[in-house]
């Protein structure tokens, strides 16, 4: 279980950060967090109590001091920080939530402990300002990505947009392409990711199905962390944006925990994901959308297909906060974008628009949105612009 008070960690400038700092002396509980250091290929800074800085080398203590034995830095050590303020991310154990309580407040600081029926653990948390409570073991798998995230020393996840058809032929995968393809071109990190796997591929919609990379079936014995750097390099890279979709082979069921270090790795590389979802939501699907920060439900605007839609937004908005609506024309009978959206009870981003020589365009090998000036390119940037201000209002994910 976690829990979230306030913030995200904050972020070094440039570079690889250090590893996160562990304060505890319950054995048990350390012997956890430095397993789940490993898994996330980091190497913490152990101390019992909040670090206390070294002394001045102008300075001749009288007798040695003892490494994390005060409840806070000394006075005298004004301007020299310690790891307590430096760290990237603060693993306080439940343990030593007394003892870190005089501390300088920071952002990045998780209590962690292990009673599930302790409520008290809230209090003490908003002693200490920590951001997030989390109870092992059921919070691990969010503690190791949180570690990855710090170690691999990238700042904000990307902005991660799902895309899924109210109904078959909505033209959501066709949305997700032009969005991804938007997004490079704007010179931002950019991750198409192919969801589907019995789509077609999203590789021969951009026109790179013979393109050098690995696929999907690569990834299905994935248990542990996936690094983003790795992951990032090994896939093809179509229009200066890197693609994950599926090969041409046997079908290949990918589990549940791959596809969320899949998703994991990807989100820690900054700058934006977009995911062609499948309107069937499996296990392996409601790992996608418990990542997502914004989906689009793309609906073209008549009644059969806005009736199909609210069973999708049903299911989807059971794991997904912020579902909104992209509807695509022409319209039926009485029917606008705004009423479709009033329709499902979702909020409107707007409406896709039709854009000739859509097909040939595709047949000719070129992806949609390529026509920088086309409407489709326009509804993409428009929508970019909207989500990422939000998203610096918020200071969440995106990059």
């Amino acid at each position: 279980m976690t829990g979230t008070i306030t913030h995200d960690p904050p972020s070094a400038a440039g570079g690889r950060q250090s590893g996160p700092l562990i304060v505890t002396e319950d054995t048990e509980l350390l012997d956890d967090l430095l397993r789940l250091c490993a898994a996330a290929g980091a190497t913490p800074e152990v101390h019992h109590s909040v670090p206390v800085p070294p002394p001045s080398p102008r300075s001749t203590p009288s007798a040695p001091t003892a490494v994390a034995s005060s409840a806070s830095p000394a006075p005298a050590a004004a301007g020299r920080r310690t790891g307590w303020e430096t760290a990237p991310l603060v693993l306080v154990g439940d343990d030593a939530a007394r003892r870190v309580r005089g501390a300088v407040r920071r952002r990045g600081v998780v209590l962690v402990g292990r009673d599930q029926d302790d409520s008290g653990i809230w209090q003490r948390a908003v002693e200490i300002g920590a951001d997030h409570v989390l109870m092992l073991p059921d919070g691990e798998q969010w503690l190791v990505d949180r570690i990855a995230d710090v170690a691999e020393g990238v700042g904000r996840p990307a902005l991660t947009v799902g895309v899924i058809g109210g109904r078959g032929g909505a033209g959501a995968s066709t949305l997700a392409c032009a969005l991804a393809v938007t997004s490079a071109r704007e010179g931002l990190r950019s991750l198409l990711v192919d969801a589907d796997p019995l789509g077609g591929g999203l590789d021969v919609l951009l026109g790179g199905e013979a393109a050098e990379g690995l696929r999907w079936p690569a990834f299905a014995a994935s248990r542990g962390r996936v690094g983003g750097g790795a992951l990032e390099e090994s896939l093809p890279q179509l229009h200066s944006l890197r693609v994950l979709s599926w090969d041409r082979g046997d079908c290949v069921t990918v589990p549940p925990q791959a596809v969320r270090a899949v998703l994991a790795a990807a989100r820690r590389r900054g700058g934006t994901v977009v995911v062609d979802l499948p309107r069937r939501i499996d296990d392996g699907v409601a790992e996608v959308l418990a990542q997502l920060d914004i989906g689009l439900l793309v609906v073209p605007a008549e009644l059969r297909a806005v009736a199909a839609a609210g069973r999708v937004a049903a299911a989807v908005g059971m794991v997904l906060r912020d579902l909104r609506v992209a509807v695509r024309g022409p319209y039926g009978s009485g029917l606008d974008d705004r009423e479709v959206a009033r329709l499902l009870g979702l909020p409107l981003a707007g409406e896709v628009p039709v854009e000739s020589g859509l097909l040939r365009a595709t047949e000719s090998r070129r992806p949609p949105g390529t026509p920088t000036r086309g409407p489709l390119a326009r509804f993409c940037r428009e929508f970019w612009d909207r989500a990422l201000a939000e998203t610096d209002e918020r200071g969440g994910s995106g990059s």
